[in-house]
């Protein structure tokens, strides 16, 4: 496994720890529902969609959505992003994982070499830890960035 980051000045980091990186520079943001401003609040989404941007892998992003999305809304939107469905056993830091709590998938986070790192209601923000049975029994399905192979 490779060693932690310790700096963002690391002049030849890979997309992959990039797209860790930049995430945790979110660690400690309130958790808020549509939020997509680091530092003032993020939910799961949001998360993603300020990565995807800061690093210029996608401009998608969209708003108006529930606490509870509709059945195959999440996935739609991932796809329209441009992300590339992979199995979980294929997932490394930097992918992202698609989550359930009840029937439909309705949170997501980002892989990294901890665990996984996510905006996290229950939690009051942003936060990052392993991946326990708990989470494992939820995560329904990975996914690729955009551009990330």
């Amino acid at each position: 496994m490779p060693s932690t980051l310790t700096s963002i000045e690391e002049t030849d980091l890979s997309l992959r720890r990039q797209i860790v990186t930049r995430a945790r520079f979110c660690i400690g943001t309130p958790f808020r529902h549509q939020g997509r401003i680091p530092g003032k609040g993020l939910d799961c989404v949001g998360v993603i969609a300020c990565v995807g941007h800061e690093l210029g892998l996608f401009d998608y992003d969209f708003a108006g959505y529930g606490r509870l999305p509709k059945k195959g809304e999440l996935e739609r939107h991932i796809n329209a992003a441009g992300f590339r469905e992979i199995s979980f056993e294929e997932a490394h830091p930097g992918d992202v994982l698609l989550i359930r709590f009840r029937k439909l998938p309705q949170h997501t986070a980002i892989v990294t070499d901890r665990g996984m790192l996510h905006a996290y209601i229950r939690a009051f923000g942003v936060v990052e830890h392993g991946v326990t049975a708990y989470w494992r029994q939820r995560i329904i399905a990975a996914y690729q960035f955009p551009g990330v192979r």
